[in-house]
């Protein structure tokens, strides 16, 4: 039985469904304590339930900092700290140049920017020395599709948080790394229909789409000891896709 987690505690904002649901369900897998986040209660019931152990659930806005310090509270009162960080919490909206909004540029931008900045800032105080952080971007931050770059902005952005904060981090040996998913096949993808889904499994390399499970144990391996000199990376999880 694999125990490379075992002890940890986590947080994984956006863990009710998809790939933050398969991180956290992995992450008691290995042995961790987590706590997920997610706007919508019922979501978050059905996820510890499904999980059965290991797990606390705190709804919260991750873009809401009243909701962050209320989730670094109650992992400070039932745990005392924080191990493992995993900001994957986010949206996609999608509009071509001559559509976009302001509303839609500050929804991208406050929930996949100010969330992550300031989920891994309100997480320091609770982090002890050695601690890893996991930042959630997307492949799409390094290639160019139609109706996308606001939210390929968003997810580019946070490479370079990756890069500032490992240097910002450095007495503390944080270990700040980040995950860049491909296409993979979850609730929200599903809406797209198969025949999108079939068009983009034949652009990938490896012929098949990817499922929330390739980036959870990305995330584990992350976050595990077995990582231990991996620090500023961005790991692309995607069967080729972004790099041809």
């Amino acid at each position: 039985m694999d125990t490379s987690l075992q002890g940890k505690i986590a947080v994984v904002t956006g863990g009710s469904s998809g790939i933050g649901l398969a991180i956290a369900k992995e992450f008691v897998g290995k042995g961790a304590f987590v706590f997920i986040t997610g706007r919508r209660q019922p979501e978050l019931d059905a996820a510890v339930a499904e999980i059965g152990r290991n797990i606390v659930a705190v709804q919260a806005d991750s873009s809401k900092l009243a909701d962050l310090d209320r989730l670094f509270e109650t992992v400070k009162v039932q745990k005392g700290r924080v191990d493992i960080v995993v900001a994957n919490a986010g949206i996609l909206e999608k509009a071509p140049i001559g559509q976009m909004t302001e509303a839609h540029f500050d929804r991208l931008f406050t929930i996949n920017v100010k969330g992550l900045v300031f989920t891994v800032q309100k997480a320091l105080p609770l982090m002890p020395d050695g601690a890893s952080v996991i930042l959630m971007s997307s492949a799409v931050a390094n290639k160019g599709l139609g109706n996308n770059s606001l939210y390929a902005a968003t997810k580019a952005a946070i490479r370079n948080f990756a890069r500032g904060w490992i240097v910002d981090l450095k007495a503390r040996r944080v270990r700040v790394n980040v995950i860049s998913p491909g296409p993979i096949e979850t609730p929200g993808a599903a809406m797209a229909g198969a025949s999108v889904f079939a068009q983009i499994a034949a652009q990938v390399p490896v012929g098949r789409l990817g499922v929330p499970d390739d980036i959870a144990n990305t995330a584990v391996f992350l976050a595990s000891d077995d990582a231990s000199f991996i620090n500023g990376a961005d790991i692309q999880v995607d069967g080729g896709w972004a790099q041809i």
